[in-house]
């Protein structure tokens, strides 16, 4: 069965940074567009950014350009999010997502697989 399980969250001081990982089974990441997406308490799912397949071409929202990466090792089947200067707003929920290659890279809320979720909280 396909599966996407998140780590690495945890408590951070605001300027402090974060590395989550997105460890995937049940299908061979190498043709899979992955994403990362967030929600705050009291706000709808929000899309931060995503990976093409082969990991050549990443896209990010507005809100983290310059702050955080993408990356992935398909060898490995896990995908990561440095997260770096994060504010007390970065505080959510963080969940890996997947969808077939053919669907692009784009920072949607289209995905068709996901995982449960890490807390991330920014705060003194």
């Amino acid at each position: 069965q396909l599966q996407l399980v998140e780590s690495g969250g945890g408590l951070v001081q605001p300027g402090g940074s974060l590395r989550l990982s997105c460890a995937v089974s049940g299908f061979t990441l190498d043709y899979y567009v992955m994403a990362w997406f967030r929600q705050a308490p009291g706000k709808e799912r929000e899309g931060i950014s995503c990976i093409s397949s082969s990991g050549g071409g990443t896209k990010y929202a507005e809100i983290v350009k310059g702050r955080f990466t993408i990356s992935r090792d398909n060898a490995k089947n896990t995908v990561y999010l440095q997260m770096n200067s994060l504010k007390p707003e970065d505080t959510a929920v963080y969940y890996c997502a997947a969808r077939n290659w053919l669907k692009g890279c784009a920072v949607d809320n289209e995905y068709d697989w996901w995982g449960q979720g890490t807390q991330v909280t920014v705060s003194s």
